[in-house]
């Protein structure tokens, strides 16, 4: 072994030992390492790639993924509207940022019918999520635990506004970053799956989306260059998704630009676990319900490849049209330049004899002459205020009616949009079970197919966490004490399997309650605190199962923590108030 190659090894093994020996975390939850450490590709971050690729780099930096992460530095800090107080009237608190010495801070006030404040909840702003585009969000930390600040700012507007997702309800500052939403806002997170949260040290091995999410772990190809210098000749330690089929190439950009109605992923991995060039379907399933003439997509919000694949130009391009043939990561035009820019791309396939409209009259509109703002037009999104998007379901006019599906692609009442092609469709059984979990909250026709298939899995796969919680789910909506005590046995055997969905832990604790357990339910909410310390509905239900036992003072203690974790929330708050009361009723001396 030659000594470069040695010391790429040695550096390569000093960083799985680091990897694995971080292992505590404050509620001593263990941080699981990542699905196969020992085979694990060793990542040497974007600066690295720098070394031999500045210019690609340096442009790349400039564009929206280049720049989705970052730390809030004192220029960011400096254009930004501060201090600003902003009044949600649906929760009635007020939502203030502020600037102090040089840091980002947010904070949540509430304030009684006097206008005397109630609580103050104040937090440092650690990672602005988000490139400016169309705004940018706010992460913070507790510990080892990472949320999302209630406050976004919108580019639109020039504008602090509610983050999306709260105006539908006051999640504060308890809205946990989890693993499925940072692997694609950030370059390399260590979230730890099923944390709820919970992150290893550091939080980021890299900031902002970098070259390795899109071209694979680069220690391999860094060792390969140093020693034989062999780039003129091409490589095959590294992913170039410019060579690679378009589908192969698009698999990259679906991982995050497809959401779909449920994103699985596969029994055993995680989301660091795909690597670009091998099917993203081996790591990660994306199903939706199919869309039809007569109900179209509810939303085609990053649903950027699919609505892609409806349009007659995918159809007809005999796989010769994909997300790179349009667009460039390494760089992205201005908007001034984008019409131009993109125009090139379509010119590419079509000719200017193509369109039926004078190119007289499409000189004159603004901008002028531009293929993407007739057949792929800009709308606002409803989900995200203050933001556009383009809509990739490239169309003749504006009243091309919504296509035929493929059934092709279809799997029991979904269409697995990453399927592989030329290989037999199918969908492991669990992993359809939880695209269904997934789905019937705002698809409560599935919710029949959930059930069916829990029932169907329950003797091959009964320790399996998901269908435990599918089978609980159907012996709750039977509405029997019999029915009840079966999913109270479901929900036990689900916790002891490592389920760490909070929702799990309240309703058995509530079941249990119901049959007069209290002290099972009392135990059960201990754990879920030890599993997931910040979420307040254990605080809540746990001073509830206490004061229903006669133990105040414990009662007292657990509100309390509570309270300080959670100040916004107001049950708590009643309740800590009800519990003190009732211990200083208790100690005060008779006057008999």
């Amino acid at each position: 072994m030659t000594g470069h190659a040695l010391v790429a090894r040695i550096l390569a093994l000093a960083w799985s030992a680091a990897f694995l020996a971080v292992q505590y975390s404050p509620a001593g939850t263990r941080l699981h390492a990542a699905s196969n450490p020992e085979t694990m590709p060793a990542y040497v971050g974007s600066r690295v790639c720098s070394g031999c690729h500045r210019q690609i780099y340096s442009s790349y930096r400039q564009t929206d993924m280049g720049r989705s992460m970052t730390e809030p530095a004192t220029t960011l800090l400096e254009k930004i509207p501060s201090p600003i107080t902003v009044f949600d009237p649906n929760s009635k608190r007020d939502f203030q940022v502020s600037v102090h010495d040089g840091q980002l801070f947010q904070a949540e006030i509430g304030k009684d019918s006097d206008g005397k404040e109630v609580f103050r909840d104040s937090h440092k702003i650690d990672w602005i999520i988000g490139s400016g585009a169309n705004g940018f969000g706010a992460i913070f930390r507790r510990e080892h635990y990472l949320f999302e600040a209630p406050l976004s700012f919108y580019s639109k507007t020039n504008s602090w506004a509610l983050s999306p997702g709260y105006e539908f309800a006051n999640y504060g500052f308890s809205r946990p970053i989890l693993p499925g939403c940072i692997a694609c806002h950030s370059g390399q997170p260590q979230a730890v799956p099923g944390g709820n949260g919970l992150f290893r040290e550091p939080p980021f091995e890299e900031l902002a989306v970098g070259c390795e999410n899109c071209h694979g772990p680069g220690e391999a190809h860094v060792s390969e260059m140093t020693i034989s210098e062999r780039g003129s000749r091409g490589s095959r330690t590294i992913v170039n998704p410019g060579k690679l089929p378009l589908w192969s190439a698009d698999n990259i950009c679906m991982s995050c630009h497809q959401t779909g109605d449920a994103r699985v992923l596969q029994p055993g991995k995680n989301h660091r676990d795909f690597l670009p060039g091998a099917p993203l379907d081996r790591t990660l399933a994306i199903l939706m319900v199919p869309p039809t003439r007569e109900n179209p997509l509810r939303s085609d919000l990053l649903e950027h490849y699919f609505s892609m694949t409806l349009s007659k130009c995918y159809r007809h391009s005999a796989g010769r049209l994909g997300c790179v043939t349009c667009h460039d990561p390494h760089l992205q035009p201005s908007s001034t330049d984008a019409p131009t820019f993109f125009r090139r791309k379509c010119i590419s396939c079509h000719t200017e004899k193509s369109c039926a409209v004078p190119l007289e009259v499409r000189n004159k509109k603004t901008p002028p002459d531009d293929c993407a703002g007739c057949h792929m037009p800009k709308r606002d999104i409803k989900t995200i205020s203050h933001s556009a998007l383009t809509n990739h379901r490239i169309v003749r006019d504006s009243g091309e009616p919504f296509p035929e599906v493929p059934a092709s692609t279809q799997t029991p009442g979904l269409i697995h949009l990453s399927a592989v092609p030329g290989q037999k469709n199918s969908v492991a059984p669990v992993v359809l079970l939880e695209a269904y979990e997934q789905i019937v909250a705002s698809r409560p026709e599935y919710r029949q197919r959930y059930w069916d298939l829990a029932r169907q899995l329950e003797k091959s796969r009964g320790e399996n966490v998901t269908v435990l919680r599918a089978l609980a789910d159907w012996a709750t909506q039977q509405k029997t004490s019999q029915a009840n005590e079966q999913a109270i046995e479901y929900l036990k055997a689900a916790v002891k399997n490592g389920d760490t969905d909070p929702t799990d832990y309240e309703g058995l604790a509530t079941l249990m309650m119901a049959r007069g357990a209290a002290e099972d339910a009392v135990l059960v909410l201990q754990r879920g605190l030890q599993v997931m310390p910040y979420d307040a509905i254990f605080y809540r239900l746990l001073g509830k199962v206490y004061r229903s036992l006669k133990k105040n003072a414990e009662a007292t203690q657990i509100l309390r923590r509570g309270a300080e974790i959670f100040p916004q929330d107001p049950e708590i708050r009643e309740l800590l108030r009800e519990s003190e009361a009732s211990s200083a009723a208790g100690a005060a001396p008779s006057t008999r």
